[in-house]
């Protein structure tokens, strides 16, 4: 501030002598309009060169007093401002130089951690020594390895359990319906030979009469529906009866006569026998047919819902399995990060 004041002392001074040289040459230069009988009046000069820093000659002026306060104000503002910049500016060049400090030490550690541990190692390693595991899988990792491994066996089963399924269904009905037809013909053909056997043991039939016996023992499926068959099989029956016809006799000459005409006299017995093994046979085949569709379709259904629910397994574990597998290759990637950061 020294330095400031004698500044502006100086361009005063040099203000003052500039305005007394000037008043000089104009005296000098230029005439006076006073007469000339008016006497010279002595200038004198109280000011000397020797007084121009005396501290009276501007410590009692008030113009250099307010000057002085100004620029003190100014100055005293400006210092506060720059200290306040400089505060900033320590704390973070502070903050940056404490982080710099703390990743050179942690480095110097690890690299002296390190240094101890790799000279701590022996030279020779011999294979015995190192052990079969030689880390441990998190739960995680397990579970991730699981799921993968069960979607990908659940998802090989699926096409071939529907494969085997499929065609196990498809030899099962075939299988069916073949034991359908069969019992349904077994029926029917016990239907025709009871139909045959009450129609010849009607009540308006001769042979009524004349058998006394089971007709059930001569006449069966291979002779029911043939007509030299079933007369065949009606003589037997009169023979065991006692009733031959190479003896003819007033009780059996009727049916005698009946038999010698058979093909014409047994072709309703042969008829009767026929349709109702036709009937039985086809209601017995819609009965059973349609019980078999209807097992066929809750096969179906079965092996469908089966096939399903080990798609929906199968998605389920891929779900999983993707879902963990992100989550450790985030954790990998931030371990890895770490990593680099601690190197750098």
């Amino acid at each position: 501030m020294k330095v400031h004041y004698i500044n502006i002392l100086l361009f005063a001074l040099s203000l003052n002598i500039l305005l007394l040289s000037s008043q000089v040459y104009n005296q000098r230069n230029h005439k006076s309009s006073t007469p000339r009988h008016t006497p010279k009046i002595p200038t004198t000069r109280l000011l000397c060169e020797c007084e121009l820093y005396a501290p009276a000659n501007y410590d009692s002026d008030p113009q250099m007093k307010e000057v002085i306060e100004n620029f003190n104000k100014q100055t005293q503002q400006r210092f506060e401002e720059y200290d306040e910049r400089m505060k900033t500016t320590r704390q973070k060049c502070k903050e940056q130089c404490d982080k710099e400090i703390q990743k050179i030490i942690l480095k110097d550690k690890l690299e002296k951690q390190m240094e101890e541990q790799l000279s701590t190692l022996e030279t020779k390693i011999h294979t015995d020594d190192i052990p079969t595991c030689v880390c441990k899988k998190s739960v995680a990792e397990k579970t991730e390895k699981f799921c993968l491994n069960c979607g990908k066996n659940m998802g090989t089963i699926a096409p071939w359990w529907g494969l085997v399924c499929g065609v196990g269904y498809a030899g099962w009905k075939t299988a069916a319906t073949a034991s359908a037809m069969e019992y349904a013909a077994k029926k029917g053909i016990e239907a025709g030979v009871k139909a045959v056997i009450e129609k010849i043991m009607g009540g308006d039939s001769i042979f009524s009469i004349v058998l006394k016996v089971d007709l059930s023992n001569f006449i069966n499926g291979t002779n029911y529906n043939s007509i030299p068959a079933l007369v065949k099989a009606v003589y037997a029956a009169m023979d065991s009866s006692g009733k031959t016809c190479s003896v003819k006799t007033a009780s059996n000459e009727i049916a005698c006569s009946a038999l010698s005409n058979g093909e014409t006299s047994f072709v309703p017995y042969v008829t009767a026998g026929k349709q109702a093994a036709a009937a039985k046979t086809t209601s017995v085949q819609t009965a059973k047919l349609g019980k078999i569709t209807a097992e066929g379709y809750n096969i179906y259904s079965a092996i469908g819902y089966s096939v399903l629910a080990i798609m929906i397994i199968v998605l389920i574990m891929v779900i999983i399995y993707l879902i963990l597998r992100y989550r450790r290759k985030k954790k990998m990637k931030k371990k890895f990060q770490n990593i680099k950061l601690l190197e750098e």
